[in-house]
């Protein structure tokens, strides 16, 4: 028998319906990824399930004696306990069924359990900790239960690297099935293996993992806008006999006009694929060469030793992703690098002409009693869109808002969408330097997809804070990263981070095997290897290589330069995507080479 049979399900609220006489099984140790756009009905889907919201018609039906949890999005504000008291609660009912000595101990014992087996400490303050810790501790709640379904709505929001890799090992491992909401499609690939696709009121089910999905998509999309063109074209051809002369009408046939009528309910009744969000960053006015000049920063709270004589320089044009546990100070070097704080000691120089956008990831810059037209627009009817006017209404259609939606109060939107809104404002005004602090949050794949896009387009200068491993790898051309023994810089994405440092810690003769970044983050890296930086005199050799590295370096920097001018011209970006991939890729390996040239060159003259 199945664990969970969906027969019939029907749920509105405004407008078409979420859930449209839905049908479907979920087996026992399954793990399902349900995906689809925000708004379309996930997150009430997994309500439905859990008994919290009931369908307007329709079933879920659990196998005798089941149990269902759920792990929702956001985490509840105001909520005060220990952790053990916050677990506790996820046995509750069963305490009020059996208050007797055996009862109290084995809620304790299930509770102690579960917190060891997550590695929480059961006497501490729930509200003290950080969000990343607090979703751990709901997670620990719904799971002490031992629930036969665990229904996990993005259950990787607010949490650091570290603590997502530490959840995913865990649930590779949970032995009953489970749902999950993400927008990380990292996570997704480690983890699916089916897939539930919401699209139109109707769930999709692939049966398959992530990447397979990814192929039969894009195959039956192409198959459906065959068929559908073919509909059409019959349609219209129906269309022109019925409008025939007289002498036609008298004659024609009356199994042939049932059968248009046919053709037009059938083509009314056809749900259109919502449009693609159509993201545009308007670029501002050409910044300067240099964008921060940052020398021997230290920055400390207390203990909290944040930045020690740490050092960076960007340039306009470099893409910036910045990684570390949560609480490491991402932010507060957001903030150091923008000149919005001081350093305790150290010197941060702005190049000129910078138009800064800044996304804040708790979405603080956004009114919720505003309507997303008066936000967006500032309470204008029109916003200036590369030097033109364009109504606030036609611009938030590109953004998935239709004129009705456009008039809502940000207050009752999904997460989802107040980010789309905070992109919106964001992009309205013209910018050569974007701050991203957690972008991804709660994005759908195409929206997150087409956002990827336009950061690699765009030619001016980014920093991005993020979680999102796959993001990281696609969008930044160097990563800032918190380490345990320090700030460092490195070239690439989130993997180009974790090869480099696999290299340095056994280039120090560490006896690392195959650590994860989150062990990467709570065991201290020992110090790279100082033997090529010893005070040796310049043997000929060096002496010569020295000599020649200037015009070396010269060479490269007009190489670069000569990219940047071919990648500053509108019709560079009409090539394929990943010829601009590859373009970007080359870049990046110049400028590499140029750093590690620099590098070598400062080296060769301390030895002098």
């Amino acid at each position: 028998m199945p664990l969970v049979t969906v027969t019939d399900l029907t749920i509105r609220f405004r407008g078409p319906a979420l859930l449209d006489g839905v049908n479907c099984l979920i087996d026992s140790g399954q793990r399902i990824g349900l995906l689809g756009r925000n708004g379309t009905g996930k997150t009430t889907f997994m309500r439905i399930l859990a008994g919290t919201v009931a369908p307007d018609h329709g079933s879920a039906i659990f196998s005798p004696g089941a149990r269902v949890a759920l792990l929702q999005q956001d985490v509840p504000q105001n909520t005060v306990g220990t952790i053990t008291e916050m677990v506790l609660q996820g046995i509750e009912a069963k305490a009020n069924a059996h208050s007797d000595d055996e009862a109290v101990w084995q809620r304790q014992h299930a509770a102690d359990q579960i917190l060891s087996r997550m590695e929480l400490d059961g006497e501490a303050r729930f509200e003290t900790l950080s969000s990343g810790m607090k979703r751990r501790v709901l997670l620990a709640r719904a799971l002490v239960g031992s629930p036969d379904l665990l229904l996990l709505d993005e259950p990787t929001n607010h949490l650091d690297i570290a603590a997502i890799e530490w959840l995913e090992n865990f649930l590779l491992r949970w032995p009953t099935a489970f749902m999950f909401i993400t927008h990380d499609r990292m996570f997704l690939r480690k983890l699916a293996t089916r897939i539930l696709e919401i699209e139109g009121g109707t769930i999709f089910d692939w049966s398959c993992d992530y990447d397979t999905f990814l192929k039969r998509k894009e195959d039956a999309l192409a198959a459906a806008e065959k068929q559908n063109a073919l509909f059409d074209k019959r349609l219209a051809q129906e269309e022109v006999w019925i409008r025939q002369g007289v002498k036609a009408r008298r004659t024609r046939n009356e199994g042939r006009v049932r059968a248009l009528k046919e053709l037009r309910l059938q083509r009314s009744e056809r749900r259109e694929k919502v449009g693609s969000v159509n993201l545009k960053i308007q670029e501002g006015a050409r910044s300067g060469n240099l964008v921060v000049d940052a020398k021997n920063l230290s920055v400390a709270f207390g203990d909290n030793q944040i930045l020690d004589d740490f050092s960076t320089t960007i340039m306009r044009g470099d893409k910036v992703g910045i990684i570390g546990r949560n609480g490491a100070g991402k932010t507060t070097l957001l903030r150091t690098l923008l000149g919005e704080q001081s350093p305790d000691s150290g010197s941060v120089r702005l190049g000129t002409n910078l138009q800064i956008a800044y996304f804040d990831q708790l979405r603080g810059q956004l009114n919720a009693e505003k309507t997303i037209e008066d936000e967006v627009g500032d309470g204008y009817k029109t916003v200036e869109i590369y030097g033109k006017p364009t109504h606030i209404i036609g611009y938030l259609q590109d953004f998935l808002f239709t004129p009705e939606r456009a008039r809502t109060p940000i207050k009752q939107l999904s997460g989802g969408e107040r980010n789309r809104v905070l992109l919106a404002k964001l992009f309205a005004k013209p910018a050569n330097v974007i701050v991203l602090d957690e972008p991804t949050n709660d994005l759908d794949a195409e929206t997150l997809e087409m956002l990827e896009e336009r950061l690699i387009q765009y030619q001016g200068t980014m920093l991005v804070v993020s979680h999102d491993r796959e993001f990281l790898n696609n969008v930044v051309t160097s990563c800032i990263v918190f380490e345990p023994d320090g700030v460092r810089e490195y070239v690439g994405g989130y993997d180009d981070w974790l090869r480099q440092s696999v290299s340095k810690t056994t280039a120090a003769g560490s006896d690392y095997k195959s650590k994860t970044a989150g062990q990467m983050f709570e065991a201290a890296i020992p110090a790279a290897s100082k033997a090529s930086t010893s005070k040796a005199k310049l043997n000929f050799k060096e002496i010569q290589e020295l000599k020649t590295l200037p015009k070396l370096i010269e060479k490269m920097e007009s190489a670069i330069a000569a990219k940047h001018e071919v990648m500053a011209e509108p019709e560079f970006y009409k090539k394929p995507k990943n010829e601009l991939v590859r373009e970007q890729s080359l870049l990046s390996d110049l400028e590499t080479q140029l750093a590690e040239a620099f590098e070598r060159w400062g080296e060769l003259e301390a030895r002098k």
